[in-house]
């Protein structure tokens, strides 16, 4: 006879050997047992999670003579017959191939046969999303109305493609992944019956590679074992699987944990140079930073990763060079990195730019990037070890709040409250003119500065924004006051705004410092936040400061 692969000489025949799918195992016996067999069924799930084996399972039962706890018995006569394979009681048809109107039109007269030699005649519809339109429709009042001997049992894994009017005519059982534990039961299983060797570790990477599907955690132990002439190791399914030395993924992680790019980008040319794939790489640079989560995190990772000592020690070093907040960082690059390899004409680039920007945090202005750089320096100050600044980042001495001179004396209570122009304090007989709130003082501050020209007026507010954006870089402050207007009162600048929340920002007490300082560098002395109203143009922003200007003449304006 020859060879069968290990997923169909160890497929399950009775529902005891299904792995997991209780809930769907226990619904389909308890049918059987009360003889409430319905028409339709739809099987929905991941590929080998059980769905046709189940689906020729069920058939057999419901046919079967003496069904033992729901499951076919196999010794009589109609479940040797259905057995066989050339039994005409139960049908299975592709839909991938045979998805046309013809194809469902001969199904619909056929179906009006009685079965053979059971009691139900059962058509196993596989990938059923594969039908066209017209095809969904030539079979839906048969699927709706069926004859009493006639079950459907739909099998897909893609149960969104399906119309409406389909699934409302089945009973709909989802199928789940099938945990690690089971897989690695199941492989354990099927090389325990066919005399292999293992070790644990190895039926663990099998499992895992599986990734919830039975089937393709049997295909995988079927390679392994043939690869494997003695006992199957660690080392013999990663050889089978294409991965790449884990030890040199090691080595990688952890120079991209200590931000060494150079010594990054040369163990990345080492392991590609080997001919392995990049898409490879990425994925187990992804599985040793998923380790070294679960390592760094939970008090039980050995038993969650399983994996033998040696490589356990190698994943713990890699960890004690980080933070918790590093891996995910570092994970989530490489993540969006296999994303872009999708539509990328060259991967390696991909891989090295993503590699680069894990191993240069300090390049990185994201969010992510600032807190790790910030728990590194804490853990260094913690550690005891200096903390040194790099010439070029070293900035112009920061800037210390210039104090105001104090108006009365309930500014003592609140030194840091922002000052009002005593102008303000007036009540004003000019109605036409808002009352300003967020002036700043009048007075000159503490120490004199020359008197800009009126040429360096000009120039002022571009050099203040760009002074908030590169030299001081507050954003906070850089947003505020991009969009402000400004001109200059004599030796006050002036900034405009239509927003009053803008306004009740500037004016904050360590903002107006902040501006104040800023300002200050630049040969400005006064400054004032001015409140406009939305919609004034720029000829009644004039008027109405020329009235400010020559408040109590007696003065016309044409």
């Amino acid at each position: 006879m020859a060879y069968l692969a290990f997923y169909r000489t160890f497929r399950p025949v009775s529902f005891d050997t299904v792995v997991r799918q209780e809930h769907i195992v226990r619904t389909l016996k308890n049918q059987i047992a009360d003889n409430k067999i319905g028409h339709a069924y739809l099987f929905c799930g991941p590929r080998g999670t059980g769905k046709t084996s189940l689906a020729k399972i069920f058939a057999r039962a419901i046919n079967c003579e003496n069904p033992q706890d729901g499951s076919p018995c196999g010794k009589c006569k109609t479940c040797i017959s259905l057995s066989a394979g050339g039994n005409l009681d139960i049908s299975e048809i592709d839909a991938a191939s045979n998805n046309g109107v013809d194809e469902m039109r001969d199904l619909r007269e056929k179906v009006q046969y009685p079965p053979v030699s059971g009691k139900y005649k059962v058509y196993i519809i596989d990938e059923v999303h594969m039908l066209t339109a017209s095809a969904f429709n030539a079979v839906l009042k048969t699927l709706e109305e069926p004859p009493a001997h006639a079950v459907f049992i739909l099998a897909t894994t893609e149960p969104q493609k399906i119309p409406a009017t389909i699934l409302s005519r089945c009973m709909r059982f989802d199928f789940k992944l099938i945990p690690q534990k089971d897989l690695e039961g199941l492989v354990k299983s099927v090389l325990d019956k066919t005399g292999k060797k293992y070790e644990d570790e190895a039926v663990s990477a099998i499992a895992r590679a599986g990734a919830g599907s039975a089937r393709d955690s049997l295909s995988i132990a079927d390679m392994c074992a043939s690869y494997s002439n003695g006992k199957l190791t660690y080392e013999d399914v990663n050889t089978v699987l294409g991965s790449a030395d884990f030890f040199s993924i090691a080595d990688l992680a952890e120079n991209i944990m200590l931000e060494n790019a150079s010594a990054s980008l040369s163990a990345v040319e080492s392991i590609l140079s080997t001919g392995k794939s990049v898409g490879v790489l990425v994925k187990d640079i992804l599985n040793l930073l998923n380790n070294c989560a679960i390592v760094k995190i939970c008090k039980n990772a050995r038993e969650i990763v399983n994996l033998p000592t040696e490589t356990f020690k190698r994943i713990e070093q890699v960890c004690s060079r980080c933070d918790g907040h590093k891996i995910l960082r570092v994970t989530e690059i490489m993540s969006k990195a296999e994303a872009d390899m999708r539509y990328s004409l060259n991967g390696r680039i991909t891989l090295e730019t993503a590699v680069l920007k894990c191993a240069m945090p300090q390049t990185d202005y994201n969010l992510d990037a600032i807190i790790g750089k910030i728990n590194a320096l804490e853990k260094k100050l913690a550690d005891g070890v200096p903390v040194s600044v790099p010439k070029d980042e070293v900035k112009t001495e920061s800037y210390k709040p210039v104090q105001r001179p104090k108006l009365q004396k309930e500014e003592e209570q609140a030194p840091f409250a922002p000052s009002v122009n005593s102008e303000t304090k007036k009540p004003r007989t000019d109605n036409s003119v808002q009352p300003n709130l967020w002036e700043s003082s009048e007075k000159p501050l503490v120490g004199s500065v020359r008197t800009l020209g009126e040429n360096e007026k000009s120039g002022v507010f571009g050099k203040f924004i760009r002074s908030l954006r590169t030299t001081h870089r507050n954003a906070v402050l850089f947003t505020l006051c991009m969009d402000l207007g400004s001109f200059f009162e004599g030796d006050k600048l002036v900034l405009t705004t239509e927003s009053e929340a803008v306004a009740k920002g500037l004016t904050r007490a360590d903002n107006a410092d902040f501006i104040a300082g800023t300002l200050a560098e630049l040969g400005v002395t006064r400054h004032e936040v001015r409140l406009i109203k939305k919609g004034e143009s720029d000829y009644d922003k004039a008027l109405k400061e020329l009235k400010r200007n020559f408040e109590g003449t007696d003065i016309e304006i044409k």
